[in-house]
């Protein structure tokens, strides 16, 4: 074995050139695997990063339609906590918004922390770097623990991994808080795509969300509960457990808990709401990337037997001489062998660079997200084995030449061939790379055609245009009355700003993290439970001229005045799809009212045209708007409207905000640029397959130019010849890149017909995306020729330029 290794590597040293091609086709193949591999094995594979992560489960609801909610209310956790016998212990917690930390003096920073129950260590067996962890002896009811633990990552950045931070007072939205310890390193919470700056005691909601508190309210989802099984219990078993909890709850309190079902689904996506999508597009991506190393395994195996024929009369010496074909496969299968583990060795070394980035990456950067994918020991071993069945794959390719030679023909005819047959391996192999290359393109421009499509779409509002300020009036202790007094304050001073043409003010915009839904029900209704919900709609708090400064159109009716304050009847805006599942249609909505799960009586005074409310891929959801007068809440957006330059504008909107409030906590931006929330999954997506796509269009590449320069350089006679005798240009060419041309179109449409169905996948993952496209089928056929083309050009330069007088010189 060792002389089999040391020959290869001599005879790969006298070829660098097929060398080195061969390796990085392979490394581009290998990389391509082990970086979707281990952004697979990180959100989906790979458990969270906790003691006993295998019994560690989250409980979801499930609504009457079957889909699975993550969302459970704190009374209804308690109830749970208290009377499962499935759970060794079940500890909740919610992603709250940003708040104000101030660590002593200046203006308070933003930052995002988890809000816990006090047992969300103990369940976790999570144990402090630094202090202690608060726990459930320290809950004495609503605001009773004034403690926080700081994340690991966040002790190091922002308090300079201070060992005497304990016992430290920080103020957070204003209220103290003493640090009573910090995580270990390896543990930023129980949702893997978001990294906390602290630990806050969910019994300290009223505090952290001034004029907000769902602790008591049965009927509010907020929060996340999940919990470690008692061994030997079955997932299967602790929800036939739980749902004998929640029939007993509903039975107790029919109007919060009536039709409540739970199932159990793994923690670190939000349960199930994340990880279905994640699994689908991981899993797609990881066979478009096995797709890629296929065509890179065509390549090879390709360029070696075309290498084989090429040295043909050095086998066949061998042979003659009294080697054993089985010797002569084993050299062959060793060199396959070693360019497949550099290959392997190039592509993980990229890969494990690249997934470094991926690692330190914030998206979004108003928002804690980003995802661990360092490669572990799975993405080696991955990389290695495939680096060895791809080295196996393509290296037995010639492996039929050296079996069916005949040595003795071959030192008289001088070389290796497969005959004249009209259909070979090789063109096999073309027709395939061609076909996965297809495949490749046509997903990459589905991707990018319905990113296109989602940023010229229509969202219900207009981004373009519009500033938004977004003031943290919690962060810096203003509530109450002297909320809407700042409020107003804010509205006055954006509109006086010179160019405005509209401002309007929303407790949250659309297609912005988070949300805010409550059923409706008809106003003959006296049965208020969730099972008697008419329908969930999505609500937001807006001023009277929040629709004109979004550019929201107005269907029928009228907007908000100031007069729609406390005190008031309480008045809503529905809707185009609110209208029609409540009242039938638009026209029938106005002046008619609908209750709300309290009872509550509204009237509709207008109807405004549908919009994107949660993702763009969402079916059309029924909204409704309150005045936020008569709907107090701690969020302030501004939308201020303008036609002038956008810096000048935020600008002078931070000057206002500042203006009437120093130190106020805010952050001014383009509502294009708060949309990347929204657009994050098309863009990953567009990007994911759009590199994909440059990688099977690059093999596409390399294998039309080495099939075609082989062609030709083994015809480079005849076509001789045929000069000599009078062929035009047109007729050499057809003889020269005939066959090569015909595999190109079959490959073409193979594979355009499988990048069709395949890429149905993308239809929820990016918004408008589909692959019926005409723009989308025509892209294609223009990107095969082209590369058919550019990849042929050479060969058919040399094939034209062959002078017959020197071949037959040589001759």
């Amino acid at each position: 074995m060792f002389n089999d290794t040391r020959y290869a590597v001599r005879r790969l040293r006298k070829s660098p050139g097929f060398a080195l091609t061969a390796v990085l086709t392979l490394a581009l193949g290998i990389g391509a695997n082990a970086i979707v591999f281990s952004v697979l094995n990180a959100l989906v594979l790979h458990p969270l990063n906790a003691p006993q992560a295998q019994s560690l489960f989250m409980l979801q609801r499930v609504w009457n339609d079957g889909k699975p909610s993550p969302s459970q209310s704190y009374p209804d956790y308690l109830d749970l906590r208290d009377r499962n016998r499935s759970f060794v212990s079940l500890a909740t917690y919610d992603i709250i918004g940003a708040v104000g930390v101030n660590t002593g003096g200046g203006t308070p920073s933003a930052a995002w922390p988890y809000a816990v129950s006090g047992n969300y260590f103990d369940t976790l067996e999570i144990h402090p770097y630094l202090g202690r962890f608060f726990s459930t002896a320290d809950e004495h009811g609503d605001a009773s623990v004034p403690y926080i633990v700081l994340t690991y990552a966040y002790w190091k950045s922002h308090f300079d991994g201070d060992p005497h931070v304990v016992g430290r007072t920080v103020q957070v939205n204003e209220h103290n808080f003493t640090i009573l310890g910090v995580g270990p390193p390896e543990f930023r919470g129980t949702e893997l795509f978001f990294a906390p700056a602290f630990f806050v005691p969910i019994v300290d909601m009223p505090l952290i969300n001034t004029g907000w508190n769902p602790l008591h309210a049965r009927g509010t989802h907020f929060t996340w509960i999940v919990g470690h099984l008692q061994p030997g219990v079955t997932a299967e078993r602790a929800a036939a457990d739980l749902n004998t909890i929640a029939a007993s709850l509903a039975a107790t309190y029919p109007k919060d808990d009536s039709g409540l079902n739970f199932d159990l689904a793994q923690p670190g996506l939000v349960g199930d709401y994340f990880r279905r999508p994640a699994r689908a597009f991981m899993t797609g991506l990881m066979l478009l990337a096995g797709l890629i190393l296929l065509a890179a395994c065509a390549n090879l195996g390709s360029l070696f037997a075309a290498r084989t024929a090429d040295r043909s009369r050095e086998i066949a010496v061998r042979m003659a001489l009294g080697s054993r074909r089985g010797l002569v496969v084993r050299q062959l299968l060793t060199e396959a062998v070693l360019v497949s583990l550099a290959g392997g060795a190039l592509g993980l070394f990229g890969g494990v660079a690249i997934l470094r980035w991926l690692s330190a990456w914030n998206p979004i950067p108003m928002i804690p997200i980003n995802i661990p994918v360092n490669p572990d020991m799975n993405t080696y071993a991955l990389a290695l084995a495939l680096a060895l069945v791809s080295g196996f794959l393509f290296g037995v390719v010639p492996v039929r030449q050296v079996l069916r030679a005949d040595p003795w023909q071959i030192i008289r005819s001088g070389s290796l061939t497969w005959g004249m047959r009209r259909f070979t391996v090789r063109d096999v192999l073309l027709v395939g790379q061609i076909a996965i290359c297809a495949v490749l393109v046509t997903s990459s421009l589905v991707a990018v055609r319905g990113l296109v499509r989602s940023l010229n779409s229509n969202f219900g509002f207009e981004p373009r245009g519009a500033t938004l300020g977004v003031a943290e009036l919690g962060m810096a202790g203003i509530t109450g009355d002297e909320q809407q007094t700042v409020e107003k304050e804010m509205l006055t001073a954006a509109a006086d700003i010179p160019g405005v043409t509209a401002v309007g003010y929303a407790d949250r915009l659309p297609l912005t993290a988070g949300g805010n839904d409550s059923c409706v029900f008809y106003d003959r209704d006296t049965d208020f439970r969730e099972t008697n919900c008419r329908a969930d709609a999505q609500q937001f708090n807006v001023s009277p001229d929040y629709f004109k400064a979004a550019e929201t159109a107005m269907l029928a009716g009228r907007t908000f005045t100031m007069d729609d304050a406390k005190g008031a009847p309480l008045v809503a805006v529905v809707n185009r799809e609110f209208a029609r599942k409540i009242f039938g249609s638009v026209d029938n909505a106005i002046g008619r009212s609908y209750k709300i799960w309290s009872g509550t009586r509204v009237e509709v005074v207008g109807v405004v045209e549908n919009g994107k409310y949660e993702s763009l891929t969402e079916d059309q959801q029924p909204a409704m708007f309150y005045s936020f007068l008569q709907q107090p809440s701690g969020g302030v957006w501004l939308v201020v409207r303008s036609q002038r330059d956008e810096e000048e504008v935020a600008a002078a909107v931070r000057r206002a905000l500042r203006g009437l409030e120093p130190g106020l906590p805010e952050r001014v931006e383009t509502w294009d640029q708060e949309l990347s929330w929204a657009l994050f999954p098309s863009r990953v997506a567009t990007v994911a397959l759009g590199v994909l796509g440059l990688l099977g269009a690059l093999l596409a590449v390399t294998g039309i130019f080495g099939m075609a320069s082989y062609v030709v350089s083994k015809r480079m006679r005849e076509l001789g010849i045929r000069v000599a005798l009078g062929a035009r240009r047109q007729e050499v060419l057809r003889a020269a890149l005939g066959r090569v041309f015909r595999l190109l179109a079959g490959g073409s449409v193979a594979g355009i017909v499988l990048g069709m169905l395949a890429s149905k996948l993308l239809s929820y993952i990016v918004y408008q995306a589909t692959p019926k496209d005409p723009l989308v089928l025509g892209g294609v056929v223009a990107t095969m020729l082209l590369l058919g083309l550019a990849a042929a050009s050479v060969p058919a330069r040399r094939a034209l330029s062959v002078d017959p007088m020197i071949l037959l010189r040589e001759e």
